[in-house]
């Protein structure tokens, strides 16, 4: 019987034992086998940001230079791709190719993309993404591979391999679909339909160092030690979840999954390769997600309406600029798909009212200034 999920322990990024950890990675699951000479391979890697390699918020290189090497050895072509938030074309992704180590994976064999194409399709069998725009260099690939990076997430609790699929929106788009889909779980269920029409041939997950805290960019680096792998996006990530100490029940994109039947709800029922449990962060720090990113209140009349109100405030989480660490560049106003920012004496004030919580400010603050906030009650009932 096949195995789901393989997971194996990966210490550190040096290249011997990058390689030998993708080897061991793939085995339980057939390996490579399933590429033959002159298939066209695209990795959607993590490049949220132009960030260095040891900020541990995009997908390792020396990693993806492993994987490159066994696919030219099997005399495939690979394409290495992704579309980071901000303008899609040639300067802005040049700039983070450089910046997160690529062309270390360029010199390894691989094509860095620089097609900026995009296209619009309708998705009848979505539950939520009944239409979306997306990089079109993905209709040349004979198969994608996902490899994603594991860290915190303001909106998501987690992002890995379904939410790296966030990518494939060109990344002037990604504030429109946070505005389309505000609350948590009708965001997550786009990014389910989004891995669900690219279905992916293979998902890795570089976890030999994650991110924890002010996740997806600005969190802390946090060595978890394994690379884990797996033909589901939801498998691996309920594998990876496992590993923060987290559930289905925690992270919304895998409680739509188990909802549609893509995976099971424990972690338990998984046939796994390796142990989870021997990988396990304890104390890891994530931003906790809730069913919704509103609270809804069933109460009726007018005290029920003002202690929805009360409680939705209340138990809701938000973003909220630390003065101390803005240096009042305003990106945070210029991203923001719901306009509710405004630059006021150099600094961020946020219209409550108009904020839909999708904390795009908190992962493209490039100071890390703007943090997820959760009220001491909420913190309090969430334990």
């Amino acid at each position: 019987m096949g195995m789901d999920v393989s997971i194996v322990a990966c210490g550190s990024y040096d290249p011997a034992e990058c390689r030998r950890a993708m080897e061991q990675v793939l085995a339980p699951l057939g390996g490579l086998d399933w590429v033959s000479p002159g298939m066209r391979i695209v990795i959607k890697v993590n490049l949220v940001s132009a960030m260095k390699p040891e900020e541990a918020a995009t997908t390792h290189p020396e990693l993806l230079c492993a994987l490159i090497e066994l696919l030219k050895a099997r005399g495939a072509s690979v394409v290495l791709g992704d579309s980071p938030g901000g303008l899609y074309n040639a300067a802005h992704l040049t700039h983070v190719y450089d910046a997160a180590g690529m062309r270390q994976c360029e010199a390894a064999g691989a094509e860095l993309n620089m097609d900026f194409s995009q296209k619009t399709v309708e998705n009848p069998n979505a539950a939520v993404a009944k239409r979306f725009t997306y990089t079109a260099y993905l209709d040349q690939a004979d198969a994608v591979i996902d490899f994603c990076k594991l860290k915190s997430h303001g909106m998501m609790s987690m992002t890995n391999a379904v939410k790296n699929f966030f990518g494939v929106i060109p990344g002037t788009m990604k504030p429109e679909y946070h505005y389309q889909y505000p609350k948590a779980e009708d965001f997550a269920g786009m990014l389910v339909d989004l891995a669900e029409y690219f279905k992916p041939r293979l998902c890795i997950c570089d976890a030999v160092v994650g991110m924890e805290g002010n996740g997806p960019t600005q969190g802390t680096p946090r060595k978890i030690g394994a690379l884990a792998a797996s033909a589901s996006a939801h498998k691996l990530d309920l594998a990876c979840a496992a590993m923060l100490g987290m559930t289905a029940g925690d992270v919304p994109t895998l409680r739509a999954a188990v909802q549609r039947g893509l995976c099971p709800e424990k972690v338990e029922d998984l046939r796994i390769a390796g142990d989870p449990g021997a990988f396990l962060v304890p104390d890891f720090q994530a931003s906790k997600a809730q069913g919704s990113v509103y609270f809804r209140y069933g109460g009726e009349g007018l005290i029920g309406k003002l202690t929805g109100a009360a409680m939705q405030s209340i138990l809701t989480p938000k973003p909220m600029p630390q003065k101390k660490t803005c240096i009042g560049c305003a990106k945070c106003a210029r991203i923001c798909p719901a306009k509710a920012i405004k630059m006021q004496q150099k600094l961020p004030h946020i219209d409550r009212k108009a904020c839909i919580h999708c904390f795009c400010c908190q992962e493209f603050c490039p100071v890390g200034a703007m943090k997820v906030y959760r009220s001491p009650i909420a913190r309090l009932l969430n334990r």
